[in-house]
């Protein structure tokens, strides 16, 4: 009884503090919050929040260990204490780069560093791209041909693009039903657009992890939700078995467009192009 008194008092001495809580210590506090709900709501959908739950577990036996005192138990934990840090960072190493790359494609670091971002002028595409993406979009679902046409947007995808066979050609629904046309050679993997221009075919994307995903969506659109995971892409995705068009934008998937539903998502990210090239040349201007 005398040890879990002694424990509870150590502790209270480590949540209640010596010193009046300033205002600084409030905004450490805040910080400290913000950073742990992050990186619970990023894994909460991941096979390693699992893993979580049982570090969770194992802490609530570290705890228990040191109320009972015992001893070798103790012992090896604080021995491998430095063992398990390293282990730590090793199991979460994929979780660990989603959480420093959705740092990374915050607003406020957007706005501090440019750096890996690409013009906007080489993102912006024409009212005839809109027309030809849609169109080819739409025919290959009418003729049950699966496809993955990813936009670049402002995250430069070139490691994705390294993995495909280079093209560098005007968009075209010609090109893209000729490319994602059944048993031929560049039909498999997704299409990487960068402006008006098919930069490569066959590129090889990242699946989605995330659990809560329905079982009836395939490896096709994992694909695309796995890409706008981890980049501000947006991924049209024709389905091979139903024919349906839909879209994946910063890690959802709005399943079944209409070609009207399309076009207007399109032009929005047109627009939305324009304004941050307007914004950049005042920006210059100033």
């Amino acid at each position: 009884m005398d040890s879990l008194v002694n424990w509870l008092n150590d502790i209270a001495s480590w949540v209640i503090p010596p010193k009046p809580v300033g205002i600084i210590d409030i905004i450490q506090i805040l910080i400290l919050s913000f950073f742990v709900y992050k990186i619970i709501f990023w894994m909460k959908n991941t096979r390693s929040y699992t893993l979580l739950k049982g570090i969770l577990i194992v802490l609530a036996f570290i705890i228990i260990a040191n109320v009972f005192k015992m001893d070798v138990i103790i012992w090896l934990i604080q021995n491998l204490g430095v063992v398990a840090i390293v282990a730590l960072v090793i199991i979460f190493q994929p979780e660990l780069r989603k959480i420093l790359e959705k740092m990374g494609q915050s607003n406020f670091l957007t706005s501090a560093l440019r750096a890996g971002k690409a013009s906007p002028e080489d993102k912006r595409y024409s009212d005839n791209t809109i027309n030809e993406i849609v169109r080819a979009s739409f025919e290959m679902g009418e003729m049950r041909t699966g496809a993955l046409i990813v936009f670049e947007k402002m995250i430069i995808l070139q490691e994705y693009i390294n993995t495909g066979i280079p093209i560098d050609g005007v968009i075209s629904s010609q090109l893209l039903l000729n490319i994602f046309e059944h048993n031929t050679p560049l039909h498999d993997g997704a299409v990487i657009v960068r402006g008006d221009r098919i930069m490569a075919a066959t590129c090889y994307l990242p699946l989605s992890d995330n659990m809560g995903l329905s079982k009836k969506y395939g490896t096709r659109h994992r694909a695309a939700i796995g890409i706008s995971e981890v980049s501000d892409s947006l991924t049209i995705v024709v389905s091979e078995e139903t024919g349906s068009v839909s879209y994946a934008m910063n890690g959802h998937l709005r399943s079944a467009v209409t070609p009207s539903e399309l076009r207007e998502l399109l032009i929005r990210e047109q627009t939305a192009a324009q304004r941050q090239t307007i914004h950049r040349d005042r920006g210059r201007a100033v």
